[in-house]
């Protein structure tokens, strides 16, 4: 069954501690190469019936995402990519 995937990050102009965290991090794991990390959430979202994007979208504007510091992002997969996803 198809699944609706909302992701949401802070927008570019926006500071990301999290990341930046993370980021300092990697250097203590032996990653050097990594220029910068940026966190964000993924929710997935299962209709009863067939998938609808724009129901979808106006759930991630009104409840999701707040619109002034992060962006989002609504694309349809099939459960089998939302299962790797997990992996």
């Amino acid at each position: 069954m198809p699944r609706v995937v909302v992701d949401v990050m802070l927008k570019p102009e926006i500071l990301d501690p999290q990341g930046q965290a993370v980021a300092n991090a990697l250097p203590r794991l032996g990653v050097s190469d990594v220029a910068s990390v940026r966190i964000g959430r993924r929710i997935e979202i299962e209709f009863a019936g067939e998938p609808d994007l724009d129901q979808a979208r106006e759930i991630a504007d009104k409840l999701l995402a707040n619109p002034v510091i992060e962006d989002f992002t609504v694309r349809l997969v099939e459960a089998d990519e939302t299962a790797g996803a997990r992996s």
